[in-house]
């Protein structure tokens, strides 16, 4: 039986995630492209938002953030 997941680490989380990306034959590009993009938009709701705070918070410069936002296609938050 597997663990709950509350209980299981990020990594064994990401593994069981991946499985069923791996068993759906999704791109690689697609699959990075796609997480990015939720990561991206989970940080801008932890910080309201403020793309400096995201921008810090990620470990990137605000411009590459910018950047990402448009290869991304990601909407701004009002």
């Amino acid at each position: 039986m597997s663990k709950k997941f509350e209980e299981m680490t990020i990594h064994q989380k990401l593994e069981n995630l991946i499985r069923d990306m791996v068993e759906k034959e999704i791109h690689l590009k697609e699959a990075l492209e796609e997480f990015e993009k939720v990561y991206i938009e989970m940080a801008l709701g932890k910080y309201q938002g403020n793309k400096s705070k995201v921008a810090q918070a990620l470990g990137v410069h605000r411009n590459t953030l910018h950047n990402r936002f448009r290869a991304l296609k990601i909407k701004r938050r009002n």
